[in-house]
């Protein structure tokens, strides 16, 4: 067995993984990154940057179909080629992927471990490549950016190579008939309504009556009102799934009475992701604290588990599975474990989520269900919102759908948070997300220029409704500063 001794190996070579590795070389060049796969990030092979390229094609076989509100009529045909929309994904996403892999490319190949990263003990990690030849490891720093993977019902393994996950839709080389989609979130969300826009038969399972991850009841109603009038839905729905005599899915359906059977070429597993922290050797580290679900308990401004030594970053920690999350937890996990025992806090920047549905759906800072459960029934945060069925410039735009709906703290009037379905919600988001990292308060929030006419207008509108709702007082902002939670 080849043996290495580092200052620091990094186990996972996505997004945290990278950000880790770089970070650590900054205090000391003996890092060692291990990979499992191939080097790449899952946002540029199969998540963030595939998907837009799939959506961007949606759209553009989308819009032709709804210019007559503008007097505007075309007459000719809409034709998807999907082996053509295919390939640009493809080729677009493998451009992406280039990019990461030359900035792998050009670290020191020596300090690259290809192969599966198991633990020995809390120092001592064992790399076996696809030939079974084996590495030791010994570290005295470690960082764990294991990443995550699709959760798979075991009832729907019997389907073989008709049950997909997202990393397979983007090696298809043609579009397919007909899809089930299970799950309403991210993925199921996005890639079912770019699919079903495409010419793709599309229904989409569910649980709960939820959709796009919102906690707001009223953004909640308001989404599902308007995509159960694009697509076909069943967002709480039993389900048993099977393969007929033609080699087909048939997914047999109950949802309040309503029974149906629908039949579809792939099902696609999008309800949901799992850290890759099962299957890393963690049961041989017992003084290492897990939570619930089995990964790292770890402190969020400094990444360091309960092992001092160990540290976590990215999907493998469980706390927000979004790139730029990675970026900066492998960063701070990085930093402390090439300076340890010198720790510092690193920068957590505001809470920011989108999905590039249409319309788009984002949330911002604190979402309604988190201050429901931080604030329990002290009335500590008010609620304010508009819709956007008459603002100005969405209805001269013909996207006029959707609702905003903000929250701020009594007392003090600061802003909490958003959660919003509808127009330029990506853009929106940051505007809300920088004064929510600022402290701003909604009265500073309403002394900022808003231009005329434009769909931002919706977000001062917002304001002003929750503006109207505080109760502004030292006396009031000590009490809610003393309820649980914040």
């Amino acid at each position: 067995m080849n043996k290495i001794q580092a200052d620091v190996v990094v186990i996972g070579g996505g997004s945290a993984g990278m950000g880790a590795f770089r970070a650590a070389r900054k205090a000391t060049d003996n890092v060692y990154i291990v990979e499992d796969y191939k080097f790449g990030t899952t946002c540029a092979r199969v998540g963030c940057m595939p998907s837009k390229l799939l959506i961007a094609a949606a759209e553009a076989a989308h819009q032709p179909k709804h210019t007559a509100q503008f007097g505007v009529h075309i007459d000719c045909e809409v034709r998807v080629d999907g082996k053509a929309v295919m390939d640009r994904v493809r080729a677009e996403r493998d451009r992406f992927v280039g990019f990461v892999v030359e900035d792998v490319e050009a670290w020191p190949e020596d300090k690259r471990l290809l192969g599966r990263a198991t633990f020995k003990d809390a120092h001592t990690i064992v790399v076996t490549n696809q030939a079974g030849e084996q590495t030791q490891v010994t570290a005295k720093r470690v960082v764990i950016a294991t990443g995550s993977r699709p959760i798979v019902l075991p009832a729907w393994e019997a389907l073989g190579e008709r049950l997909i996950i997202n990393d397979d839709v983007f090696s298809w080389e043609t579009l397919p008939k007909s899809v089930a989609v299970f799950g309403s979130g991210v993925i199921g969300l996005e890639l079912g309504q770019a699919l079903a826009r495409l010419g793709v038969k599309v229904h989409v399972f569910g649980r709960g009556n939820t959709i796009g991850g919102i906690s707001d009841p009223t953004v909640s109603a308001k989404a599902l009102e308007i995509f159960q009038q694009e697509l076909d839905m069943h967002l709480d729905a039993n389900t048993s799934v099977s393969l007929n005599a033609a080699g087909n899915v048939e997914v047999a359906y109950d949802q309040h009475g309503e029974q149906g059977v629908f039949e579809a070429e792939y099902l696609l597993a999008a309800i949901g992701r799992k850290p890759n922290t099962d299957n890393i050797g963690l049961e041989n580290l017992p003084e290492l604290k897990l939570d619930k679900h089995g990964v790292p308990v770890a402190d969020r401004h400094t990444m360091q588990t309960s092992i001092p030594h160990l540290f976590i970053a990215g999907d493998a920690s469980n706390q927000l599975p979004l790139l730029h999350e990675a970026s900066d937890q492998g960063v701070i996990a990085g930093k402390n474990a090439g300076t340890y025992p010198e720790i510092d806090r690193g920068l957590r920047r505001s809470a920011i989520g989108v999905i590039f549905s249409d319309p788009q759906i984002m949330s911002v800072g604190y979402r309604w269900r988190d201050l429901a459960d931080l604030y329990p029934d002290c009335g500590c945060f008010a609620e304010g919102e508009v819709s956007f069925h008459n603002q100005g410039r969405s209805r001269v735009m013909g996207v006029n759908r959707g609702m905003l709906r903000v929250y701020a703290e009594q007392g003090s009037g600061r802003f909490l948070g958003a959660e919003m379905i509808g127009p330029a919600a990506e853009h929106i988001a940051h505007l809300l997300a920088w004064a929510h990292q600022q402290k701003m308060t909604v009265a500073e929030m309403l002394d900022m220029p808003f231009y005329h006419p434009v769909i931002e207008e919706g977000v001062r509108t917002a304001l002003r409704d929750v503006n109207a709702k505080l109760q502004l007082s030292a006396d009031l902002e000590a009490e809610c500063a003393a309820c649980p939670g914040l």
